[in-house]
């Protein structure tokens, strides 16, 4: 079996996770009118928690049994309940209760989906393959994005009524038209993993850029798609368009930046991806509604520099018999950044609000900092490592 089908699931999988973005207001205070800032930031939010905690937890039992398969099919049936759950009536806090086990459910899935088309790659391949499996995903946030705006033009509740049904379809299906790779290694023990994981450095720079990174999209998914609603106002399938911009050219360089980083300083792309992507948010800030399409979309091709070399330096740094635990650490880093973004950005919404000010640019402008501010902290690293390539040429 070929990384292909592995692809195809993560596309659909992501499909409802970004189609709930530009319905976020219908979802939050259209359906509960009490909600402040900071309750519409948390339905966002919450789920990232849920994939905190679920994300190590299956890596670690996948790699222990040396099984992928069996979770994924369970997480798919969970997942497709929780979104039909969030569809239906209840109070708010009911509502996140059902955001956080789907965010569990949807972690663990894309955690071992991506550990299965590691498991797939081909000799050598390591880097076309996962930056084929960024590819999937961006991809999939790409269609959800604008196919939730369409969804959700006159109901919010659409986009997860109709994704809990896709969830539960793909839950029938996965197990017919994916297969487990053979463990070569010696299974582990969880504790014996963790215990290998920690010891590894080096894996704290991608999980780094993975954090902050992530930190970002959770501000662009939340603060950003509210401040479009509120602002700048735009409508459903508007907001839908203005994050399709993005995440396209996204999603269709993340394969070739992915390929490139075989040849290529991945860690050199990864600092300067991230500065780029630093003036790219304050651009954002300042854009006046007729840009912002233009801006968003250069914004995308900065992010695939990043996000392709940092998956496949992940892949490249896992031990042996360590794959789903090791990207199971990249994606729970990630989703510690989205689960903050959102709080802290709103948090910061509020601040500058009753301080008297216009909230919005200033929220901007820190986010682009601590973007940026990695970036630069990364840098005597990449020097030493650059150092180190020149000393060993002849």
């Amino acid at each position: 079996m070929t990384a292909l089908p592995v692809a195809v699931v993560i596309f659909l999988l992501m499909l409802p996770v970004t189609g709930m973005v530009p319905v976020l207001s219908g979802l939050t205070v259209g359906r509960y009118p009490e909600t402040g800032d900071l309750a519409r930031h948390l339905f966002m939010s919450i789920n990232m928690i849920g994939a905190i905690a679920a994300a190590p937890l299956a890596g670690l039992l996948s790699d222990s049994l040396g099984r992928r398969m069996p979770l994924i099919a369970a997480a798919f049936v969970v997942n497709g309940v929780s979104l039909l759950m969030i569809a239906g009536d209840g109070s708010y806090p009911i509502l996140l209760l059902w955001r956080f086990v789907e965010g569990c459910a949807h972690m663990t899935a894309l955690s071992l989906l991506m550990t299965l088309g590691a498991d797939h790659a081909r000799q050598g391949g390591i880097g076309a393959t996962m930056g084929g499996v960024g590819a999937a995903l961006s991809l999939g946030v790409a269609t959800g994005a604008p196919l939730g705006g369409w969804l959700g033009g006159e109901s919010a509740v659409q986009v997860p009524y109709y994704g809990g049904w896709l969830m539960l379809g793909l839950a029938v299906v996965v197990p017919l038209l994916l297969k487990d790779v053979g463990m070569t290694v010696e299974r582990r023990s969880p504790a014996a993993l963790v215990r290998a994981l920690t010891s590894n450095r080096m894996l704290a720079v991608p999980y780094v850029f993975a954090f902050v990174d992530r930190l970002t999209v959770g501000f662009i998914v939340s603060t950003f798609s509210l401040y479009l609603a509120t602002v700048m106002d735009l409508s459903a399938p508007r907001i839908g368009l203005v994050m399709a911009a993005f995440l396209i050219p996204f999603s269709l360089l993340t394969w070739p930046a992915g390929a490139l980083s075989r040849y290529w300083d991945r860690l050199g792309m990864m600092i300067m991806g991230s500065v780029l992507y630093g003036v790219f948010l304050v651009a954002l800030g300042l854009a006046p509604a007729n840009a912002l399409v233009w801006v968003m979309a250069a914004g995308g091709l900065v992010a695939a520099l990043m996000y392709a070399p940092c998956l496949v330096l992940t892949v490249e740094l896992a031990g042996p018999g360590q794959r789903a635990s090791t990207l199971a650490g990249f994606n729970m880093a990630g989703s510690i950044g989205f689960a903050l973004g959102p709080l802290l950005a709103g948090t910061l919404v509020g601040v500058f609000r009753s301080a008297g000010m216009d909230p919005y640019l200033p929220v901007f402008i820190v986010i682009a900092a601590i973007e940026v501010g990695v970036a630069l902290a990364m840098l005597p690293l990449w020097l030493r490592r650059a150092r180190a390539v020149r000393a060993t040429r002849p």
